[in-house]
């Protein structure tokens, strides 16, 4: 990397690196392919079985593998060559769609499908996820780090605002009017399995393979033991993912039961749906490029506490909606402050971390970010019983206050200022 690089702070630094702009178009590629795939999915859930619930075992399916298989990622992420990681996990998520794009089109489709479908996706995503934001450091280096995962998470909302609304309007389109109809979904499916394919052979761009770091010497179960201790004894590591953790069990509960809300409150169809997720995903890609300008932003440990506040916030506030035009504000704020808050957090515990070690403790991370379902079912629960908006009220409104009690005990994340260790 040339010193121009090193020292560049324009807006789009990290894009200059090559290397980075492939890794960046094939998690652009995946992003898209996994949004358009939470609009078709659940539009056509819902449609079959007409359950919160199941929209909600559904998430769980794509969800408990980051629990059990994260920490395996994490230690292929420092033992093996990262390049080919990413490319045999994207690879094999294009098979897994392109056969789920078939079984629905030919209109054999079950619920069990969306299962082992969102399980097998989730198991790769799992093992490629912590090489992939572990490979970032190295391509582009701690100058540019917190661009480089600001636009990270603008890859995931650039793909929010156009691939949701790609998916409902394909769906509505295809359909002809037939809003039971699975020709259109399984068209989306089709278009997932390209983009995942795209993701995968983008990798032969990245010069770099993604050396691992010197060998331990000790078997992956001590590997991932040390990682965990590591974690466990820093205030800073352990403080920021704990505090990433409350809003995947009470702040995303929103991905999952957006499509009930869409049916119930709104009456709005699947081009209603993408809509709504592409408002969400416009306001966070807003996020995502006001970091990638305010890298040397002070005072980031309060950043953090703040944004999560007004994550919740902005969840209570979509709740109370009940028209289209409101519900788009509120969903545009709550994908402002979530893109901030997360790409915030990634970034500063990247920068406490050796490179030695950065995979497995991203795949502790990820593995964290697996307990989703823990807030989501008891939520989708009294969604169940008292609607979905009692429902994402709640979940809000609990991560408001989990939030509150963290900040009084956390001092050294509070006190954060620009992140980078001396």
């Amino acid at each position: 990397m040339n010193d121009r690089q090193m020292t560049d702070t324009s807006t789009f630094a990290s894009l200059k690196v090559r290397d980075y702009a492939y890794l960046w178009t094939g998690m652009l590629a995946s992003a898209f392919a996994l949004n358009m795939q939470l609009v078709a999915q659940g539009w056509l859930v819902y449609e079959m079985t007409v359950s919160k619930m199941n929209l909600a075992w559904v998430t769980l399916a794509f969800m408990l593998p980051q629990v059990v298989f994260s920490l395996l990622g994490g230690v292929l992420g420092d033992r093996f060559k990262k390049k080919p990681i990413l490319f045999w996990c994207q690879f094999f998520n294009g098979i897994s769609t392109l056969f789920m794009a078939a079984i629905v089109i030919l209109g054999h489709v079950t619920f069990f499908d969306f299962l082992w479908v969102g399980f097998v996706n989730g198991t790769l995503l799992a093992l490629s996820i912590p090489a992939r934001t572990a490979f970032i450091p190295e391509l582009v280096g701690e100058a540019l780090m917190f661009n480089a995962m600001a636009f990270n998470t603008a890859a995931w909302n650039l793909s929010r605002i156009l691939g949701p609304a790609l998916a409902g309007y394909m769906i509505a389109l295809l359909a002809g009017g037939d809003t039971s109809s699975e020709y259109g979904v399984g068209m989306v499916y089709v278009v997932l399995s390209v983009l995942y394919f795209v993701a995968a052979f983008s990798t032969f761009g990245i010069h770099h393979d993604g050396m691992p770091g010197p060998v331990s010497g000790v078997s992956a179960m001590r590997d991932v033991q040390n990682a965990m201790r590591y974690v466990l004894d820093s205030p800073i590591v352990g403080g920021l993912i704990l505090l990433s953790i409350m809003p995947f069990l009470f702040g995303l509960t929103i991905n999952s039961l957006l499509p009930a809300f869409n049916m119930d409150i709104l009456k709005g169809g699947p081009d209603t749906l993408g809509t709504l997720m592409t408002g969400m995903g416009a306001g966070a890609i807003i996020g995502s490029l006001l970091l990638a300008r305010l890298g040397g932003l002070r005072n980031k440990g309060v950043w953090i506490f703040a944004t999560e506040v007004a994550w919740g916030a902005s969840l209570v506030a979509f709740a109370l909606t009940t028209s289209l035009v409101w519900s788009m504000a509120a969903i545009a704020t709550l994908g402002l402050v979530s893109a901030i808050n997360m790409s915030m957090n990634r970034s500063l515990v990247q920068l406490q971390v050796d490179q030695a070690m950065r995979g497995r403790v991203m795949s502790i991370d990820l593995m964290s970010h697996g307990l989703m379902p823990l807030g989501l079912l008891p939520v989708s629960w009294v969604a169940e019983q008292w609607g979905v908006q009692a429902g994402l009220a709640v979940s809000g409104l609990v991560l408001v206050i989990i939030t509150a009690l963290l900040w009084t005990r956390m001092p050294t994340v509070r006190n954060i200022d620009r992140g980078f260790v001396n």
